[in-house]
């Protein structure tokens, strides 16, 4: 008997076309393969475009309409939740207007079906409680909203993907076709799976999102502390500066910053003094030819190999490796 994949991808008004067409993608072009190489033993792959709310079209977030989508509920292995886009985060912390979709999946985990889940597909899921004790990783940006809001998740926002009793989460969206090679690999065999990584250029061994957070891109707490310190931190990051010293220029005590910046940020003041001295160095790295001690001393660090251990760990990096792929080229 061949082996058999059944993936359900769950549509929402507002998904992701990749989301969706990615995974499914995936699979065609690993059957495809399999035709070619294993005609013998094909495996086979069966997708489904879901609906919780029994509709048969639904609008993705660039306004194409998804039609043909399935309105019963075939039997599937895997449930996989993607991304949506909306005008903020906030949008899917919204139990009551989701709740079809929450119901829909607890549904399908009580009937015995592994759930995945990716990018911020993966506040869907935690929503459902399903994630509630486990371990799981969301896209980075979406970190400080997850924290929140689900303290009762282990969160492992570093990894590009983490499985906790048959329940999958993975980080941004191209993420998710890391998880269906992954799938393809425990039906059909590594061999397929690392063919089918090959021809559409995904790597296999991007075990970590670190080297591509930007602290930019993160939203940050909206309070009058989280301001006063984010204004202090800006003009004093390149000098010592001590959680004593931020609590002083912030005009409150050490105990408060420390409480605000671990109920806030989810981490303490000087975690997140060198994480913004990271983000600083990754910016130089990035697009100028300074060396590195250079690079240090303007980050305000005065001991370069400490720096570098910080770089390494921060970002699973080295600060060379860094400069080499995301430098800026400049077009001739």
């Amino acid at each position: 008997m061949s082996a058999l994949l059944r993936l359900g991808v769950l549509a929402l008004d507002g998904c992701l076309l990749s989301s969706l067409g990615g995974p499914i993608d995936a699979l065609r072009i690993a059957e495809r393969i399999a035709q070619l190489r294993q005609p013998r033993e094909q495996p086979r792959f069966v997708s489904y475009v879901l609906n919780a709310r029994g509709r048969s079209e639904v609008a993705s977030a660039s306004g194409v309409g998804l039609t043909g989508v399935v309105t019963d509920t075939p039997e599937i292995d895997v449930l996989l939740v993607p991304g949506s886009m909306g005008e903020h985060p906030r949008g899917l912390l919204d139990a009551a207007t989701l709740q079809p979709e929450i119901d829909y999946i607890r549904a399908m985990h009580a009937r015995g079906v592994r759930i995945a889940a990716s990018c911020s597909g993966t506040i869907l899921l935690a929503r459902t409680g399903l994630l509630d004790g486990r371990r799981a990783t969301t896209s980075w940006w979406l970190g400080a909203q997850f924290r929140q809001h689900f303290p009762k998740v282990k969160l492992d926002i570093d990894q590009i993907l983490v499985e906790d009793e048959r329940i999958i989460t993975t980080g941004a969206a191209t993420a998710i076709l890391n998880l269906v090679v992954r799938l393809i690999g425990e039906v059909a065999g590594q061999e397929l799976a690392s063919q089918v990584g090959r021809m559409l250029v995904i790597d296999s061994e991007r075990q970590s999102q670190a080297p591509y957070v930007s602290m930019a891109l993160i939203e940050r707490p909206r309070t009058s502390l989280a301001e006063k310190a984010e204004r202090v931190l800006r003009r004093t990051l390149d000098k010592d500066i001590s959680v004593a010293l931020l609590a002083e220029q912030c005009d409150t005590s050490e105990r408060n910053l420390l409480r605000h910046f671990k109920a806030h940020y989810g981490c303490s003041p000087l975690e997140y003094i060198q994480r913004l001295r990271v983000e600083r160095a990754k910016a130089l790295l990035e697009t100028t030819h300074l060396g590195f001690d250079e690079v240090v001393e303007r980050c305000g660090y005065r001991d370069t190999s400490s720096f570098r251990k910080l770089f390494k760990r921060a970002t699973s990096l080295t600060p060379n490796d860094y400069r080499e792929r995301f430098r800026l080229r400049a077009r001739h």
